[in-house]
């Protein structure tokens, strides 16, 4: 499966790019915003392409045809206003979702929030991004696409354990962004996943284990 990566060149997506990079089942498209990201990436052999959620829904048409499959993990970040955040986490999203239905690429995941799906659970505090959050994943869910919509808690850079807890709800709770980005890639191939969201957080169980278990 040839898998574009939105948000590449994030601390998720970055993640997600090298193991899908040196997988034996899988290759990637990496979509970055800037030539020198592109550079960087080709002269590690892998394939990238420019392009802007914030551009045209014709524009991400050109960048995804080819793919099988879209991964939706940019965001406008912790330190934009809440304008940059519906331009991106939820208007971006939305243009790919309508752009991956344009040039037929069926499979798509989306790397949401934990508890976006219910309202009374929001950080008053960042109210605009689970706002944005949740309407690109029911855009998402509204589609004809294949998805899979994963919520993961509060993120860390530590060393990923390999250990989740995966359901359909589930408290507050933190998780490394490496175990978010083996979450997804393990949810490309997995049917249990398929039409399907579901929180996630640090557990007990091993990430294919707790997917199968969805």
């Amino acid at each position: 499966m040839k898998v574009c990566v939105i948000g590449a060149n994030g601390q998720i997506g970055k993640q997600l790019v090298q193991l899908l990079h040196e997988s034996e089942v899988h290759s990637v498209r990496a979509m970055v915003r800037s030539e020198k990201q592109a550079q960087d990436l080709k002269e590690n052999g892998i394939e990238a392409v420019v392009a802007d959620v914030e551009g045209t829904v014709d524009e991400l048409v050109e960048a995804v045809s080819g793919c099988d499959a879209i991964v939706f993990t940019a965001g406008s970040g912790g330190h934009t206003g809440a304008d940059k955040t519906l331009l991106v986490d939820l208007d971006g999203a939305v243009k790919s979702i309508e752009a991956a239905e344009k040039a037929d690429v069926d499979r798509y995941v989306m790397v949401s929030a934990l508890q976006a799906h219910n309202r009374e659970n929001w950080n008053e505090k960042i109210r605009h991004y689970y706002v944005a959050k949740h309407y690109a994943d029911k855009a998402l869910m509204d589609s004809n696409l294949n998805y899979t919509i994963v919520r993961p808690g509060g993120l860390t850079n530590d060393k990923g354990v390999g250990k989740v807890s995966i359901a359909e709800n589930l408290p507050r709770g933190i998780v490394t962004r490496e175990d978010v980005a083996r979450t997804v890639f393990a949810t490309l191939n997995e049917k249990n996943t398929y039409n399907r969201s579901f929180d996630l957080i640090q557990g007990e169980n091993g990430i294919t284990e707790a997917l199968q278990q969805l």
